[in-house]
């Protein structure tokens, strides 16, 4: 077998492979653990007063989304809305000072895209489906075929499989809002301090628990249907003769 072919057999099993742990992950470590970590590093080794730390250290998340859709070159919703509350958010910090209200301001990111995530739902098109779409789909054609006739209203359990992406946005939505709640009674009761890793806290629990319900009621019953859709023989054999 050629270099070429053996470089091309990879690149496909890379791609059916979808992204790892590591890639779903990432976005959550540099949003979560580099603001934390980089807040007591200002702080304790750089003398920084709370406010300044809690500034510089929320400079990484607004850069990642930033570079996030320019290297993808299109205009995500939810990561736009991410983008846009941030830098409002740490604006009207800077103008008031207060390291309270930037704690604060997690939580108005939080419902703000909740909020985003509610209204999708009422306009009927989830925001969050673009997010699970891979997890899906894992790069296999077949599995993306039943995808789009699922979301096209084509078969048989198109009306389960999208009310199942509107729950799934559903759940995710209202736990933001209720992070929010808790976040923000924190930012103004708990010592700054504490508040800060309380907060990375708050959003892992919160994930953990909106993971395992989302799982639950959404995200198990699509799988099912996408997988007996892509094996209903009468689709198998329309794709075949297309072919």
């Amino acid at each position: 077998m050629t270099k070429n072919a053996k470089d091309a057999k990879n690149q496909g099993r890379d791609q059916r492979r979808g992204p790892s742990t590591l890639d779903n992950f990432k976005p959550l470590l540099i949003d979560v653990a580099l603001p934390l970590g980089s807040y007591y590093v200002f702080r304790e080794a750089f003398g920084m007063s709370a406010f300044a730390a809690l500034a510089w250290s929320s400079v990484g998340p607004a850069l990642r989304t930033l570079w996030s859709l320019v290297r993808e070159r299109s205009a995500n919703g939810l990561a736009l809305l991410i983008l846009t509350v941030n830098v409002v958010g740490l604006a009207l910090s800077f103008v008031s000072g207060d390291p309270r209200l930037m704690l604060a301001k997690d939580g108005a990111v939080s419902s703000t895209v909740g909020i985003g995530i509610l209204v999708s739902v009422a306009l009927g098109c989830p925001m969050m489906t673009e997010g699970m779409k891979p997890f899906f789909l894992k790069g296999d054609p077949a599995r993306e075929s039943a995808w789009q006739r699922l979301t096209s209203g084509s078969a048989p359990a198109s009306a389960a499989f999208r009310r199942g992406e509107r729950v799934f946005s559903l759940v995710w939505g209202v736990a933001l809002v209720l992070e929010c709640g808790v976040r923000v009674v924190g930012a103004y009761t708990v010592p700054v301090d504490t508040m800060v890793w309380l907060g990375g806290v708050l959003m892992a629990v919160m994930m953990v628990v909106t993971f395992v319900v989302s799982g639950a009621v959404a995200v198990a019953p699509m799988q099912r249907m996408l997988g007996e859709e892509a094996a209903r023989p009468e689709a198998v054999g329309r794709e075949r003769v297309a072919a």
